[in-house]
């Protein structure tokens, strides 16, 4: 409801999110109800070369720029009140004083800091521990940004300031701000940003020989951080003095874009990868270091875990098939035999780490439709045997579930993913992380996260399970987990808690 007070709370007007991907930069402009009206995108090139992966960081700005003007062509430009910018996760660069890149953007998989990664763990053991993520990967922020100073050139003392660090949002921020604004916390969690204390670890930092003046200030997000200025406004087409609201990491933008903020509500976005992004109200602690948590705006926290299943696994093993022509025939036989679908060679990292596991098919696949119907299948038993998990750990997930992704626009698989878990699922309208980014920017309003999102996020359908097909899945479900322990991957006890979980 909304406040009947001429000053209170009110979503009227137009909210923009902007979304920098791995392959484009995207701005919506979004009404308080959550009406599109408008958007636009422009395309991202990457350099890809083994485990190197990086972008021109000032191609972000340019791209982002160019899909803003297009979005806001036609949009009155007194009604636009807010904004707020979502880019992928661990993307950083080296900027200096005056916001101009002095690096290529280190991109969210770049995975060449191993070496530092080993440092990194060692120095800040006990905070990662602390946070619940209990280790970094090479390609989080923190290892790429000591690499990054392991082979920065001498620097001239008497040039002045040093480098900064800049996460991928934080450049397009500084040129829409037109000076340097805090980062938000969503962003800088992989560069090992406290978020329980909400300070960087000052000690960890010093240990890994990294300044204090590199670090930005780092605020919640959902702060407005400023208000854009006319250079950016003249670039962007976005009107001067328009509210910029720090913003979240692209999966949490998506968490956000569908509605899934309620405790122990869930979002998973089936895409190349099985995402899954949750609301606690409190921390979730991982003593195997798969899940990590995000801080939400409002204080809770966004727990999630991302599979190397999903998907991509069609790409790989039916690829230049008619998937439509194959999902027909596959629902037609509607089978019980189930494949472990991993997307590529690199092992697995949520619900277990297993770098070994390779992809297996339990049951009888006589023709390509039933090979299919397996790996549908085997997304489905996986995603169910992340929330057996999540549970394990003592996250709530008994809220209302999502689902997003491409693999969402598939109408029988996911009929299938929720009969295989055996609850009701919901499909939003439009869900997608700039949708989330214009929700989130619209909380400069003072209404609160969740209210707005209930305002502005459109759930186009609810799938409904079938008892009997829960049920006629069940011994597919638990065969798969006996293979997973079987194999080694699968720790006993989170098997265990499964299939306590599965006869209830």
């Amino acid at each position: 409801m909304s406040d009947p007070r001429p000053d209170g709370p009110t979503l009227d007007g137009v909210w923009l999110g902007l979304d920098l991907g791995t392959q484009s930069a995207r701005c919506v402009a979004v009404d308080g109800t959550g009406r599109l009206l408008a958007a636009a995108s422009r395309p991202l090139t990457s350099h890809r070369e083994g485990t190197r992966h990086e972008q021109d960081p000032e191609q972000w700005w340019t791209a982002l720029a160019a899909a803003c003007r297009e979005a806001l062509d036609g949009i009155d430009a007194r009604r636009v009140r807010g904004l707020a910018v979502d880019g992928t996760s661990g993307t950083i660069l080296l900027a200096d004083a005056a916001g101009t890149p002095l690096t290529p953007g280190q991109m969210y998989d770049d995975g060449r800091a191993a070496e530092q990664a080993a440092a990194v763990n060692e120095a800040g053991e006990a905070v990662w521990r602390e946070l619940g993520y209990r280790t970094m990967q090479p390609s989080w922020a923190l290892p790429k940004l000591r690499r990054l100073l392991d082979h920065a050139p001498e620097r001239d003392p008497a040039a002045g300031a040093g480098p900064r660090l800049l996460h991928q949002v934080d450049l397009i921020t500084w040129r829409l701000a037109g000076h340097q604004v805090p980062s938000d916390a969503s962003h800088a969690l992989k560069t090992g940003y406290h978020l329980v204390e909400e300070r960087w670890p000052h000690q960890v930092m010093k240990q890994l020989d990294i300044p204090e003046g590199l670090l930005p200030d780092v605020v919640r997000p959902g702060t407005v951080l400023g208000s854009v200025c006319a250079a950016a406004a003249e670039a962007t087409g976005i009107p001067a003095g328009t509210a910029i609201v720090a913003g979240m990491t692209d999966g949490c933008a998506a968490q956000i874009g569908a509605g899934a903020l309620a405790p122990g509500a869930w979002n998973v976005v089936l895409g190349t990868t099985l995402v899954f992004k949750g609301s606690s109200p409190h921390l979730i602690r991982d003593p195997a270091g798969v899940v990590y948590c995000h801080r939400g705006p409002d204080g809770n926290w966004l727990p999630g875990g991302a599979s190397s299943s999903g998907a991509g696994a069609l790409s790989r093993h039916f690829p230049g098939e008619d998937l439509d022509a194959l999902t027909e025939r596959a629902a037609a036989l509607d089978a019980d035999a189930v494949a472990y679908p991993l997307v590529s060679s690199g092992g697995e990292r949520f619900p277990f780490r297993a770098p070994d596991a390779e992809p297996f098919v339990l049951g009888d696949v006589p023709d390509r439709a039933a090979e299919f119907h397996a790996h549908l299948l085997g997304v489905a038993c996986l995603e169910r045997l992340c929330f057996d998990y999540l549970h394990h750990l003592g996250a709530p997930v008994d809220g209302p579930l999502t689902y997003t992704g491409g693999g969402a626009r598939n109408a029988y698989w996911c009929r299938l993913r929720a009969d295989v878990l055996g609850r009701p699922v919901r499909l939003p309208a439009q869900a997608e992380g700039a949708i989330g980014m214009a929700v989130l920017a619209a909380t400069s309003s003072g209404t609160n996260l969740q209210d707005a999102a209930a305002a502005m996020v459109r759930i186009g359908e609810e799938i409904q399970p079938s008892p009997a097909r829960t049920a006629r899945y069940l011994p597919a479900y638990l065969r798969f987990i006996d293979e997973l322990t079987r194999r080694g991957h699968l720790d006993h006890a989170v098997a265990a808690h499964a299939r306590r979980r599965a006869t209830q």
